[in-house]
C-alpha cells in the first residue's frame, strides 16, 4: 500500500501555504514554481510575495526573511489569504517571524539541519523548537534537509555552496507531493533558467524528485495529511497566470494599439518599479521602445519629447522618483500633451520600505504638483485588473491631452492570480487624430467636447508651433503674460479635467444593495480583502455593501449621491486616512477611517471586525 494511502486525506475547498527562509534560500523562485504548478492544475490563486529590502541580510537575521504566501482553492480567490495552513522554515529566523500566522494545528516543514545553536540564538530562540515541545499545538515535519541535498546532488560534482542552495527544491518537492503538483513545469523551467549550467539544472531537479519522493516512501508523523483540494470552476478560455507588474505592460501594449499611436516608455529603475522596464523590454515585437534613462527627471522629460513627436511617452517610478518628476509633469500638463505616469507605491517616506506595499501616495498623486496642477488619477485594484486599468488611463491621457496617473502599489506588482485573456476585439478602438488642418491653424483650438488642444506632429508643414511652461495666450497659443488670460487658461484647464466625471462609468455597487445600513469604500489593491470581508458578513445577514473606487479623480459624478444612502461609509486605506479626507471634505460624508501603514496588506479578519464594530455602532 502506497503512503498516500497510508496517510489520511485532508479534503479542503482552500489553502494557504507559505514559504519562508532567508533572502538567499530562493523562496521566491520555490513560491513561483509552485503557483505555476497550482495554476496548471486547476485552481484559483492569488499569492504575496514578501522580502526584505536588503538584498542579502545577514544569514539566519529575522529582518532578512524572504516569504511567498499563496492562497488557492476550488472557489474565487481575491486574497492571498489570511491565516497559513501549512508554513515551510527553512531556519529558525523564518520560523519564529511566520509561526503566529500559523493556524493552531497547522503543518510545519521544518529543515532540522539549519536549526543550530548559532541560528537558534540569531533568531532569539533559547532552546530548538522542533524538539523542547513548544510546537505540539501543531503538525510538525522536521527533515535534515540539508544532509539529504547534499548527499542527493553529489553526483553532479557542485561544490558545497552551490549544492546546500538546492534545498529549497527539494522542500518544493515534498510541498508539491502534499498536494498532489505536477513537478513538470517546474523541471522544464530549471533546465530552461540553467541552460548554460546544466549540471546545476539537473541538481536541482534531482532535489526537487528526492523531496517528492521522500513523500512518497517515508513514514509521515502522525496526523500529518496529504490534502486534495477539488478543482475550481472556470469559464472555457485562455488563462495565464499573472503579475501586475506582467498585465500593466500588456495594457500599455494594448492602449498602444487602441490609440493607434507607438509606445515611448521611458524610465529609471527604482523598487518596487523595475519590473515594468524589464517586462515591456522583452516586446520587441509590439511598436514600443525603452529606454532606461540616467535618472528620473531624464526620463519624464523623454517621455515628454516623445509625446510632443507624435508617440505616446510613458513614464514609472514610486512615490520618491514620482517627487522628483513633479516638475515636469506639470510641463506636459501645461503643454497639454499626453503622458502616462505609472507609480508603483511603496512605504514611505523618504525611502522608507522600499519593498513593503502602501497606498500613500493619494494625495501626491492628485494634488502633489505647485500650481493648480489637479490630475486625473486611476487606481487598479488587483494584478489582472492593470490590465483594463492601464487602457483606461491610455483613453483619458489621449483624449484629453493630459498626464493621468496610475496607481499601483507593491502588493498588485509582486502578486500573481490566473487571467481569463480577454477577446481583443470586444476592445473599443480610440484612434488619436493628429490636426492636418494648415489654414488658421492654432495650437490652441480646442474640442469643444472635451476641452482637449489639437494635437499636431513637430514638422508638419504648415503646423509649426511652440509649446513651454510658461503660459499661453488662450487665442493663438503665443506667449502671454496677461492677467485676464491666464485666468482663462487656469479655468479652461480645470474644466477640462473636471469634465472627464462625465467621461467615466458612473460609479456601481461591487457586492451588495445601493443603499442600506454600511458601505465598505475601497480602492486600490484593498478590494479583495474587502470583497471577502464583505461576503463574509452578509453571510451572517448583516447590510453591509462594498463600493470600490477605480477613478480616484476626477471621482465619479454619482458618487456622492450613492454614498449618501448608507448610514455609515467605512474607508479601509494603507495610508492614515487620504481618501476620507477627500469623501469628507468633497461630499460632507462623515466618513469612518480604517488604516493599516505596516507594509502588510489587509487580511480578511481586519475588514470583517470594523464592519461588526460599525455596525454595532449604528442606533
Amino acid at each position: 500500500m502506497s503512503v498516500v494511502e497510508e496517510n489520511p486525506v485532508n479534503k479542503m475547498t482552500a489553502v494557504v501555504v507559505r514559504f519562508a527562509g532567508d533572502s538567499g534560500d530562493g523562496m521566491q523562485l520555490t513560491g513561483n514554481n509552485f503557483t505555476e504548478a497550482t495554476a496548471i492544475y486547476g485552481n484559483d490563486l492569488a499569492t504575496f510575495p514578501d522580502f526584505p529590502a536588503e538584498i542579502r541580510a545577514p544569514a539566519g537575521a529575522t529582518f532578512g526573511v524572504s516569504a511567498f504566501q499563496i492562497y488557492f482553492g476550488s472557489e474565487d480567490v481575491t486574497t492571498a489569504g489570511d491565516d497559513v495552513d501549512v508554513l515551510v522554515a527553512m531556519n529558525p529566523a523564518a520560523l519564529i517571524t511566520n509561526l503566529k500566522e500559523l493556524v493552531p494545528g497547522g503543518l510545519i516543514i521544518a529543515d532540522s539541519d539549519a536549526f543550530t545553536d548559532k541560528n537558534l540564538a540569531r533568531a532569539g530562540y533559547a532552546e530548538n523548537p522542533l524538539e523542547d515541545g513548544s510546537l505540539d499545538a501543531y503538525r510538525l515535519i522536521s527533515i535534515d534537509v540539508t544532509k539529504r541535498v547534499i548527499d542527493t546532488v553529489k553526483p553532479y560534482g557542485l561544490t558545497h555552496k552551490f549544492a546546500v542552495r538546492c534545498k529549497n527544491m527539494w522542500t518544493l518537492g515534498l510541498t508539491m507531493w502534499l498536494f498532489d503538483r505536477s513537478r513538470d513545469v517546474a523541471i522544464e523551467g530549471l533546465r530552461t533558467k540553467f541552460t548554460r549550467s546544466p549540471e546545476i539544472a539537473e541538481a536541482n531537479i534531482a532535489a526537487i524528485n528526492a523531496g517528492h519522493a521522500y513523500g512518497e516512501t517515508a513514514e509521515l508523523p502522525t496526523g500529518v495529511e496529504v490534502y486534495k483540494i477539488p478543482r475550481v470552476t472556470a469559464k472555457p478560455g485562455l488563462y495565464r497566470n499573472t503579475t501586475g507588474t506582467e498585465a500593466l505592460a500588456y495594457g500599455i501594449l494594448a492602449g498602444g494599439l487602441l490609440s493607434e499611436l507607438p509606445i515611448v516608455f521611458a524610465s529609471y529603475p527604482i523598487t518596487p518599479a523595475s519590473g515594468l522596464l524589464h517586462s515591456l523590454a522583452q516586446q520587441k515585437q509590439f511598436e514600443v521602445i525603452t529606454l532606461q534613462a540616467e535618472d528620473e527627471i531624464a526620463a519624464v522629460c523623454s517621455a515628454i519629447g516623445a509625446s510632443f513627436a507624435g508617440s505616446l511617452g510613458v513614464t514609472s517610478s514610486s512615490g520618491p522618483g514620482i517627487s522628483l518628476k513633479a516638475e515636469a509633469i506639470s510641463l506636459a500638463f501645461a503643454a497639454e500633451l499626453p503622458l502616462l505616469v505609472v507609480n508603483t507605491q511603496r512605504g514611505g517616506p523618504s525611502t522608507g520600505l522600499p519593498t513593503k506595499t502602501e497606498q500613500s501616495d493619494l494625495n501626491q498623486s492628485i494634488f502633489g504638483r505647485h500650481g493648480d496642477t489637479i490630475l486625473p488619477v486611476i487606481a487598479a485594484s488587483d494584478p489582472v485588473d492593470c490590465f483594463d486599468a492601464a487602457i483606461e488611463a491610455i483613453r483619458i491621457a489621449t483624449q484629453y491631452r493630459t498626464p493621468v496617473i496610475l496607481l499601483s502599489d507593491g502588493y498588485i506588482a509582486n502578486a500573481s492570480e490566473p487571467w481569463h485573456v480577454p477577446d481583443f476585439d470586444s476592445y473599443e478602438p480610440f484612434p488619436v487624430r493628429f490636426t492636418e488642418e494648415t489654414e488658421g491653424f492654432s495650437p490652441a483650438k480646442r474640442d469643444p467636447k472635451t476641452l482637449a488642444r489639437v494635437w499636431a506632429k513637430p514638422g508638419t508643414p504648415g503646423l509649426e508651433h511652440r509649446i513651454g511652461g510658461i503660459e499661453k495666450d488662450y487665442e493663438t497659443g503665443e506667449i502671454s503674460y496677461d492677467a485676464e488670460n491666464h485666468q482663462k487658461m487656469t479655468e479652461i484647464r480645470k474644466a477640462k479635467i473636471d469634465g472627464i466625471s462625465n467621461d467615466i462609468p458612473k460609479q456601481e455597487v461591487a457586492l451588495g444593495n445601493d443603499y442600506g445600513d454600511l458601505a465598505v469604500v475601497g480602492w486600490g489593491s484593498t478590494f479583495g480583502a474587502i470583497h471577502q470581508g464583505v461576503k463574509r458578513s452578509r453571510m451572517d445577514g448583516l447590510d453591509v455593501s462594498h463600493i470600490h473606487i477605480r477613478h480616484m479623480w476626477p471621482l465619479p459624478g454619482n458618487l456622492g449621491e450613492l454614498l449618501s444612502g448608507y448610514k455609515v461609509v467605512l474607508i479601509p486605506e494603507m495610508n492614515t486616512g487620504q481618501l476620507v479626507d477627500i469623501i469628507r471634505s468633497r461630499y460632507l460624508i462623515d466618513a469612518q477611517s480604517l488604516t493599516k501603514i505596516s507594509g502588510q496588506p489587509f487580511k480578511i479578519k481586519e475588514i470583517d471586525a470594523a464592519i461588526r464594530a460599525q455596525l454595532g455602532n449604528i442606533k
